[in-house]
């Protein structure tokens, strides 16, 4: 009488150095991965930041069923928290979202003394100390157009007035990734957020995530009589571009620049082999999400899941948050130059 079949039980560890390789594989073949799983953004979050890199390995007979990176994050402002991942609008579990991954996610969070645990999309899990938010945020993900004429057209009536009124101003487009052009691109991405209301993340992050990413991340810069106006710095992932980190000067609104900006990354993303324009997350209900409507794009609901070590409401850390309503007008109002100087050293905790 043949034994009876008995499966190979599931094991959770930390991955070592020595697994980069064949995370990198099981990533790559696995349609659910994003820029954020990258091992990449990982490393030049950890280098530029000090919040340091963990990856969580589900397997089974040898093999990776699951991957689940995450950041260590560490703030005097806003505690500790280990993240899926930092600084990112997604970057939860990839493939298998078994019991013993989540179990092994909060236990690794008490040894690093880190009493928040945030997963960013992926499987979810729903028990007791969970709490999963799935009406919070949208993404906004839409193909490409065979070519320019086409991709203006795709864009509704009235934005596509906008677009028009923008290129009638003959701006410049450019494109780039050196010294040059990541500081014309963080000199207005710094006021840009400083108008919000909002302290900008330190410059160290965006040059690190431009040195690991290479060709899979640029900058496009739209400029009036040699002054930029607005500025993109841009992810390139399996045929996907997301304009992630970008913003305009004040200036930039009259002249309609952040509407060229997003109308030519369309096309020269196409012209990378692009297909699909993924308009990254906003806020259920603010005006990025009615923006990106106004585009085309359809919301598609993102779901988040957080969980803390005491049971205490999980960390807040969103600026819309109305605790934070005083502090945005107040920040407005700094002069820029002490925005800038300031403002690394608070956002650096809000991975």
């Amino acid at each position: 009488m043949n034994a009876p079949f008995v499966p190979a039980r599931v094991i959770v560890r930390l991955a070592d150095p020595g697994d980069r390789a064949a995370i990198a594989r099981f990533l790559g073949g696995h349609p659910d991965s994003t820029a954020f799983h990258r091992t990449e953004w990982l490393d030049a979050v950890e280098r530029s930041t000090g919040h340091r890199s963990h990856i969580l390995l589900s397997e089974q007979d040898s093999a990776i069923r699951a991957v689940l990176p995450l950041h260590e994050a560490h703030s005097p402002l806003f505690g500790r928290a280990l993240v899926s991942t930092g600084f990112a609008v997604d970057g939860g579990i990839v493939g298998e979202g078994d019991p013993a991954l989540f179990r092994a996610a909060q236990e690794l969070a008490v040894r690093l003394n880190c009493p928040s645990l945030e997963l960013r999309g992926g499987p979810l899990p729903f028990g007791e100390g969970w709490h999963v938010k799935s009406d919070s945020h949208a993404g906004f993900v839409k193909p490409l157009s065979a070519d320019d004429d086409a991709q203006l057209l795709a864009i509704p009536r009235k934005q596509r007035a906008e677009v028009r009124r923008g290129l009638g101003h003959n701006m410049e487009v450019r494109t780039g990734s050196d010294a040059a052009t990541r500081a014309m691109h963080y000199a207005v991405y710094a006021e840009s957020v400083r108008n919000l209301g909002t302290p900008v993340f330190p410059k160290a992050l965006f040059d690190a995530v431009m040195d690991a990413f290479g060709d899979d991340a640029d900058i496009l810069t739209v400029l009036h009589e040699g002054q930029p106006l607005a500025s993109v710095l841009s992810l390139y992932h399996r045929g996907a571009v997301m304009p992630y980190w970008g913003g305009g000067v004040f200036a930039a609104r009259t002249m309609r620049a952040n509407d060229v900006m997003y109308f030519a990354l369309m096309n020269h993303a196409r012209g990378r082999g692009c297909d699909r324009f993924d308009f990254g997350r906003s806020k259920t209900d603010t005006g990025a999400y009615h923006f990106k409507r106004n585009w085309g794009f359809e919301p598609q609901p993102l779901s988040y899941a957080s969980w803390t070590a005491d049971g205490v409401p999980p960390r807040d850390v969103n600026p819309l948050s109305p605790r934070y309503k005083a502090k945005i007008a107040l920040w407005q109002k700094l002069p820029l130059g002490i925005a800038n100087r300031l403002g690394p050293l608070i956002a650096n905790g809000l991975a």
